[in-house]
């Protein structure tokens, strides 16, 4: 049962990786590596959208699975690009490479952080 222990490691967790990534920023005077944090907020976005439209909620409607499977699709783009952007960046000289390896670490902590946090608090399903 995950409890208030679990939530409080989980934050820390996410907060160490967030600082790691604005750390790869502050330390190296490059603001480049500050846009993976937007692939970390957009990331969730397509699974709860698409989701919603294939209408997964719904019991008595017929369950479409091209509109949820497209949602995973690009979620998983925003991923790839979140763990990807850091090594471009330093392949074209624009950050140095302990800046993308402290923005990699960084978002290896944020997304463990959201796997985990999914798998304690999953709803399994009515208690009823």
């Amino acid at each position: 049962m995950a409890g208030l222990r679990s939530i409080i490691a989980l934050a820390f967790v996410l907060a160490i990786g967030f600082l790691l990534v604005i750390l790869s920023c502050a330390l190296y005077y490059n603001w480049w590596p500050l846009l993976v944090v937007a692939t970390y907020i957009l990331a969730p976005l397509p699974n709860a959208l698409c989701g919603r439209c294939a209408g997964e909620d719904d019991l008595m409607s017929d369950f479409n699975g091209g509109a949820l499977d497209a949602g995973h699709f690009i979620t998983g783009m925003f991923i790839v690009t979140g763990f990807c952007l850091p090594f471009v960046l330093a392949h074209a000289e624009v950050i140095t490479v302990p800046a993308m390896i402290m923005s990699i670490t960084g978002g290896i902590l944020v997304y463990g952080t959201i796997i985990a946090y999914t798998h304690f608090f999953a709803h399994q399903g009515d208690d009823f």
